[in-house]
């Protein structure tokens, strides 16, 4: 009996720190919990971003309560993380044509022409950084300061307006998202 009991016990404890690690995904540990703006949000979902056969970076999307829909994500006025892990190396060049696509597939004209001053601003932040390499992590923190931009843990700044954030989340989350394997796998689906 007092052997079961034990048994029990260390498949309980093995059980629990199983589930308390980070996920793991292409090598990239993604955590379970953020601290933006201090909130402790939790990983709502993660993917890999794949271009043609290439496998760009790992996406993780943290919110104040996991949320299965794209629209109420992207409506949400509370804290969030985007955080982007590089599996290659990019230029800034085509970073931000990336970005620019996923930006144009998704945003209206009108909605663009109401960002234009912000998607100013993330430009030169982005091209700021010259190129990402393999490894570097760019977060993109959004709380009711704005969006901010950091560079593995170096800030680029931050830019002003639930709209751009809008905008931004629809690059992954939006109608015509630039992965749809990774929108289902942010969402959490």
């Amino acid at each position: 009996m007092r052997h079961t009991f034990k048994l029990i016990l260390a498949t309980l404890f093995f059980a629990l720190t199983i589930s308390a690690q980070a996920l793991e995904i292409k090598g990239v540990k993604v955590d379970e919990t953020a601290q933006v703006g201090g909130n402790v949000l939790v990983l709502n979902g993660a993917g890999v971003r794949t271009k043609l056969m290439f496998k760009v970076y790992v996406a993780a999307l943290y919110l104040t309560q996991k949320q299965a829909d794209a629209n109420a994500v992207i409506s949400d006025t509370g804290n969030k993380r985007v955080s982007m892990h590089f599996l290659r190396e990019l230029s800034a060049e085509k970073l931000l044509h990336a970005l620019d696509e996923g930006f144009e597939a998704n945003n209206s004209a009108a909605e663009m022409a109401a960002v234009e001053p912000q998607m100013k601003s993330f430009r030169q932040m982005m091209t700021s950084a010259k190129e990402v390499k393999e490894g570097d992590v760019i977060l993109l923190d959004y709380t009711q300061a704005g969006t901010q931009v950091s560079l593995n843990g170096k800030a680029l700044g931050n830019i002003d307006g639930a709209a751009f954030n809008h905008a931004l989340l629809r690059i992954w989350l939006g109608g015509n998202p630039v992965d749809a394997s990774l929108k289902k796998a942010m969402l959490g689906q």
